[in-house]
């Protein structure tokens, strides 16, 4: 009766953790949506800027299977299937060893792309699929840092707050950075966190030479690369962020939308 006794006060204990949890992470919902992939956290005073991965679930937080497992008696709920790819992603052997160059034409000006099939296959065919469908055309690019050491704009939302489609999920990672960092002008894939198969239909561009650590999946997968119009980026971070958004990590002082992604 002891050990129940005790059994019973821990899980108590574990579903108070887990509701003060769930209740933090709805507070933060709209916030999450626009930061389902990375963001920055700076360091304070004069201390060189850490940065710090920053994803939609964050692994702090209980699930809702875990929770209702928990209330349900502590059990683990049911373990994921294998990872796979959504149904309607492309076979990487569409874009293998293929060299896809085009232009993202933005609301503030056109950017030249070239992305890289033989290093990035699955990727490449992604991209390459959705902008054949027109996908882009009126998303948004929700997402902005501008820190020293973390520059990118983040695109592909399907509005302004970084909302994302969940049931469009692939894998795996592909050319991830060996030593995290991602340079100016690289083409990137973003995904959620810690899972090689969370992958979707949003990309960052990143600015300036960035350091973004890996997490427990890996890094990023690096499709492509910008050959012209880098400036156009620049020019969107040198104008700052929206008033009220944290001095490093939010939406661009000026709506960014894509008017079209064209590849050939």
């Amino acid at each position: 009766m002891a050990t129940r006794s005790r059994d019973d006060r821990e899980a108590r204990r574990r579903i108070r953790q887990m509701e003060a949890k769930r209740a933090l992470r709805q507070v933060q919902g709209k916030r999450r949506k626009r930061d389902n992939v990375i963001a920055v956290s700076a360091a304070a005073g004069t201390l060189v800027l850490a940065v710090v991965l920053q994803l939609t679930v964050f692994s702090s937080n209980p699930t809702e299977a875990e929770f209702a497992a928990a209330q349900a008696g502590l059990s683990s709920p049911s373990a994921s299937p294998a990872a796979s790819n959504s149904a309607d992603i492309p076979k990487p052997e569409t874009a293998a060893g293929k060299t896809f160059t085009g232009e993202l034409k933005l609301n503030s000006g056109a950017i030249g792309v070239e992305l890289n099939g033989t290093a990035a296959p699955q990727a490449a065919a992604v991209y390459k699929s959705l902008t054949d469908a027109g996908y882009y055309n009126g998303a948004f690019c929700h997402r902005l840092t501008t820190s020293e050491t973390f520059g990118l704009l983040q695109c592909g939302a399907t509005s302004e707050d970084g909302a994302d489609d969940a049931s469009y999920r692939w894998g795996p990672l592909e050319n991830t950075p060996a030593d995290n960092v991602y340079p100016a002008g690289t083409i990137a894939v973003a995904r959620t966190g810690n899972d090689a198969y969370g992958n979707g239909r949003q990309f960052f561009i990143v600015y300036k030479d960035t350091t973004i650590p890996a997490d427990s999946a890996g890094g990023y997968t690096v499709v492509g690369k910008v050959t012209s119009g880098l400036d156009v980026v620049t020019k969107i971070a040198a104008a700052g962020l929206k008033a009220g958004e944290s001095t490093t990590d939010g939406a661009p002082v000026a709506p960014v939308t894509i008017d079209s992604f064209s590849l050939k």
